[in-house]
């Protein structure tokens, strides 16, 4: 897995626990958090579809 793609998914991990302590707080301040977990979460899966096409791509040169 790509370092960008760790990276988004650990950031997703604490923007989601963010949101939940928020929200067990009283505080709306976690839809903020809630949509910073799905920006994460988009570049998450953005970056490990990049990696998985480039090794492809990489391969189908090799053969």
């Amino acid at each position: 897995m790509p370092r960008n793609a760790l990276l988004a998914s650990l950031v997703l991990v604490l923007a989601v626990t963010a949101a939940v302590v928020s929200f067990v707080e009283g505080n709306w301040f976690g839809v903020v958090w809630v949509l910073m977990a799905g920006v994460a979460s988009n570049m998450a899966w953005f970056y490990v579809r990049k990696d998985r096409i480039e090794r492809a791509r990489a391969a189908e040169q090799q053969a």
